[in-house]
C-alpha cells in the first residue's frame, strides 16, 4: 500500500494505503538537506546475506549524521531547522516565479517550490508515524502542519496562480513545451482549482481553513481507527478472557481476532472492538461534511467528482456503473461461497451455525486449508527473508537490468539497528536511488504494510538526477537463535507488492519531482504493486528462490499449485466485501447532506453489496482509516487489480522473466510517473483501452479454478 495520500501545490505526499497508505547528487539550493550521493560504492554486498545474517550490523564508523543522512535531523529539535529553511526557500522561489516571464523557466521554479516543501514534509509523513522515539513524531508532526499550512496558503495565493495562468495562456509558448513539462504545468494548474483560487479572498481563506480543518480531522480520525477498546472482564466467559490483554478489572481489545478458532472469541472481538464512539463518529461526521463544503465550495458537486479528477475513472458515475457490473458477475460465486462457509461452520459448530461477520476470513481459510491441505507451517522454512530478497533482486535483474545491494548506514541514519539500506543499481544506467527497508516488528510499530516516499526524483538545476529515497515497512518477526526470518505465503506475497511500489518510484524517472514515481492518480498507483503479487503466484519466478533454509530442498512445484490454487477459495466473497467498502466510500463522499446516518448507511450497503447482516451495535466504519488516505478513492485496488491482471495475462504469463517486456513495461507504464495520464499509460502497454466491462471481466476470470491442479493435487 502507498502511505499516505494527499495531493495539494507541490505536496502529492503518498504513503497509507492501508493495505486502508504514503526518494541526487549535491545538497538543495538554499536547504542543504541531503548529501552528496555516490554512483558506486564499495560498500555494497549481496542482499540476500543482509536480511539472513544472524547478528545485527552496526553502522559505519565515522562522525554521527542524521535521519536518511540529513545532518539537521540528528534530534528532533532539527525538524524545527529544516522547516525554517524550507518556508525561507520557497519565499524566494514564489517572488522568482512571480518576476519570471511566460516559458518553461516558471514549470521548473513550481517543480522547485514542490521539492523544497516536499524535502521535509515527506520526509516528516514517515517519521511521524514510525520513529521509535515520540520526540521525534511530536517534531514531525508539527513540521507535517506548518508546511501543510504554507502549501494550503499556497493553492490560494492569486499571484502565484496569475504567473502559471499567464504561461498557459500563451499559446505559442505552450506549443513549444514537451508533454511532460505541458502536463506538469496543468497539475500545477488544477492544484490551483481544487483549492478554489477562483473565489473572492473571503471564499478563499474560507477553503484555507477548511483545508487544514480536515487535515487536523485526518489525524485524529486515523489515530481513533486504532485505539483499543476495554469491557469489564466480568462481562466474558472466564473460559476466553485470556485471548485478550488484562488491565486491572478490564480487558483491552484490540483487534478482530479473525484466525482465533473459536467463534466466540470472534464474535466477542468483533461486538467489543467495533463497538461504537461518540467522539470518533463525531470526528467522522465531521470530516465528510468538511470535505462536502469544500468541494461545493471550489465548484464541484460532491467530494468524490473533486477527487476523480486525472483518475482513470474520472468520475463517480464510472466507479458506481464499476462497483454495480461487478457486484452482480460476483453474485452467484459469492452466494455459493457463503453456502460452503456455512455448511463448514454447520460441521464444526453445529449449535450456531449461521454465518455472521466475523466468520467469513476464518472460514474461508479453513475450507482452503482443507481442500488444498495448506498449512502456512509448511511454507514458511522455504520463505527466509534473505532467500525472497534473493528472489526479487534475481527477477528484477532479469526483467529490468537492476540489481539490489545492501549498503552500510552511517550513524544516526536510521531510526533502528535493524533498518537496511538498499542500493539499487541498473546494469547501465548506474545509481538509480535508495530503499530504507524497516521490515521487523517493534514495539509500537504500525502493524501495516506501507511504502513511503521520502525523496521525489527530479532534474537537478546543474544536470544531475536528484535520486530517489523510499522506505518500505513491514511487521515481520525477527530471526531466532536457530533460524533467518521466515515469512508466511501471505507475507512473502505482500514483500513483493511493496517491492513493487519502490521499483515504481525508482524508475518513475522524471524531469520533474511533482509526477516523481508513485505520484501519480490513486488508481494507476496500485498497478506497479499487485502485478507483482502475480509474480509472486507464480512457479517459474519463486522456483528460483524458494529453497528449505537448512536443507537447501526447493519448494515442490506441486505445492506452489496448491497453495495458488487455495487462493481462489472463497475468492468471490473476499472481492465482494471489497466491492462493500468501495461502494461505502463512494456513497459518504457522494451527495450531501447524507440521506440517513453513517450508521445506517452502513447497514443498507452492507446488505446489498455484502450480503452478511449488520451486527446491531457495531459500527465498522468508524475503524475504516482509508478513508482518510483513500476517501473516494478505494475502488482503486480493485481497479488497479483489474489493470494489473490483464498486463500479466497479455504480457507476461508466458514469459514472466522476458527482458523484452520487462523494457516496455518500463518505458510504458513505470518511467512516467504521474507525467502521463493513466489511461493512455495502460492503453500504451495494453495496446488497446480498457472499458469498464473489461476491468470487470479481467477481476472474475481470476476467480475461476484451475481444475488440473485441484485434480492432480488435492
Amino acid at each position: 500500500m502507498l502511505a499516505g495520500y494527499r495531493r495539494a501545490f507541490g505536496l502529492a505526499l503518498r504513503g497509507v494505503a492501508l493495505r486502508g497508505r504514503a526518494v541526487g547528487p549535491g545538497p538543495g539550493p538554499g536547504l542543504g538537506l541531503w548529501p552528496g550521493l555516490r554512483a558506486v560504492s564499495t560498500s555494497w554486498s549481496p542482499v540476500g546475506a543482509a536480511f539472513d545474517a544472524k547478528q545485527q550490523r552496526g553502522s559505519a564508523p565515522g562522525r554521527e549524521t542524521g535521519l536518511f543522512g540529513v545532518p539537521e535531523l540528528s534530534c528532533p529539535e532539527g525538524f524545527q531547522e529544516a522547516q525554517d529553511k524550507a518556508l525561507q526557500e520557497s519565499e524566494q522561489l514564489v517572488q522568482k516565479a512571480c518576476s519570471t516571464p511566460p516559458g518553461p523557466e516558471i514549470v521548473k521554479i513550481f517543480d522547485q517550490l514542490s521539492d523544497a516543501l516536499c524535502r521535509v514534509a515527506d520526509l516528516a509523513d514517515f517519521v511521524k508515524i514510525a520513529h521509535p522515539d515520540f520526540a521525534f513524531r511530536e517534531a514531525a508532526e508539527e513540521a507535517c502542519r506548518n508546511i501543510g499550512t504554507m502549501v494550503e496558503k499556497l493553492n490560494t495565493d492569486v499571484e502565484l496562480c496569475q504567473s502559471l495562468r499567464k504561461l498557459l495562456a500563451d499559446e505559442v509558448v505552450m506549443n513549444s513545451l514537451d508533454p511532460e513539462t505541458r502536463r506538469v504545468a496543468e497539475l500545477f494548474m488544477f492544484d490551483f482549482e481544487i483549492s478554489g483560487i477562483h473565489l473572492d479572498e473571503e471564499k478563499r481563506k474560507k477553503a484555507v481553513n477548511l483545508n487544514i480543518r480536515i487535515l487536523d480531522l485526518c489525524n485524529e480520525f486515523l489515530t481513533g481507527t486504532h485505539l483499543p477498546n476495554k469491557i469489564d472482564k466480568h462481562i466474558l466467559p472466564e473460559h476466553i478472557r485470556y485471548n485478550f490483554t488484562a488491565e486491572g478489572n478490564y480487558l483491552q481489545v484490540a483487534g478482530l481476532h479473525a484466525d482465533c478458532p473459536d467463534d466466540l472469541v470472534r464474535e466477542a472481538a468483533y461486538k467489543i472492538f467495533l463497538y461504537p464512539n461518540a467522539e470518533q463518529l463525531s470526528r467522522l461526521e465531521e470530516l465528510l461534511a468538511s470535505r462536502n463544503s469544500l468541494a461545493q465550495l471550489v465548484g464541484y458537486d460532491t467530494f468524490a467528482h473533486r477527487a476523480l479528477q486525472g483518475t482513470m475513472a474520472k468520475n463517480p458515475e464510472t466507479v458506481t456503473q464499476f462497483l454495480e457490473k461487478l457486484s452482480d458477475q460476483l453474485s452467484k460465486r459469492t452466494q455459493k461461497d457463503f453456502e460452503m462457509m456455512t455448511k463448514m461452520k454447520m460441521k464444526l459448530n453445529p449449535q450456531n451455525s449461521k454465518l455472521m461477520p466475523w466468520d467469513h476470513p476464518y472460514y474461508s481459510g479453513v475450507l482452503r486449508a482443507e481442500r488444498y491441505n495448506i498449512d502456512p507451517g509448511l511454507y514458511c522454512p522455504f520463505f527466509s527473508l534473505g532467500a525472497c530478497m534473493d528472489g526479487l533482486n534475481s527477477l528484477f535483474s532479469q526483467l529490468l537490468g537492476i540489481s539490489l545491494y545492501a549498503e552500510q548506514t552511517q550513524r544516526g541514519e536510521v531510526w533502528s539497528e535493524d533498518v537496511r539500506k538498499l542500493a539499487v543499481v541498473h546494469e547501465t544506467e548506474g545509481l538509480l536511488g535508495y530503499i530504507y527497508c524497516d521490515f521487523f516488528q517493534r514495539p509500537d510499530k504500525p502493524h501495516q504494510d506501507c511504502h513511503f516516499t521520502v525523496r521525489g526524483g527530479r532534474l537537478r538545476e546543474n544536470g544531475e538526477y536528484q535520486l530517489p529515497v523510499v522506505v518500505l515497512m513491514l511487521s515481520l518477526p525477527p530471526s531466532t537463535r536457530n533460524a533467518p526470518t521466515l515469512l508466511s505465503p501471505g507475507m512473502m506475497e505482500n514483500l513483493f507488492h511493496e517491492m513493487g511500489h519502490a521499483m515504481h518510484s525508482m524508475l518513475g524517472r522524471t524531469r520533474y519531482q511533482h509526477v516523481t514515481g508513485t505520484r501519480c492518480s490513486t488508481d494507476f498507483a496500485e498497478v506497479p504493486s499487485i502485478l507483482m503479487e502475480y509474480f509472486a503466484n507464480d512457479y517459474r519466478v519463486v522456483n528460483q528462490f524458494a529453497r528449505h533454509y537448512k536443507t537447501g530442498q526447493p519448494l515442490p512445484k506441486n505445492m506452489v499449485s496448491r497453495l495458488c490454487e487455495s487462493k481462489k477459495v472463497c475468492a468471490a466473497a473476499d472481492m465482494q466485501l471489497q466491492v462493500f467498502y468501495a461502494s461505502l466510500d463512494q456513497i459518504y463522499h457522494g451527495k450531501h447532506p447524507l440521506q440517513k446516518s453513517t450508521t445506517e448507511i452502513l447497514k443498507e450497503t452492507q446488505e446489498k453489496f455484502y450480503g452478511l447482516p449488520y451486527v446491531p451495535n457495531t459500527a465498522w466504519h468508524l475503524r475504516f482509516s482509508h478513508l482518510v488516505g483513500y476517501g473516494a478513492k478505494y475502488y482503486s485496488y480493485l481497479m488497479s487489480r483489474a489493470v494489473a491482471s490483464m498486463v500479466w495475462k497479455q504480457c507476461f504469463a508466458q514469459d514472466p522473466f522476458d527482458r523484452a517486456m520487462g523494457e516496455r513495461y518500463r518505458r510504458e507504464m513505470l518511467a512516467h510517473g504521474g507525467g502521463k495520464e493513466p489511461i493512455l499509460m495502460v492503453q500504451g502497454m495494453l495496446q488497446k483501452s480498457p472499458s469498464v466491462e473489461d476491468f470487470v471481466d479481467a477481476l472474475v476470470s481470476d476467480l475461476d479454478q484451475d481444475f488440473e491442479t485441484f485434480i492432480t493435487d488435492s
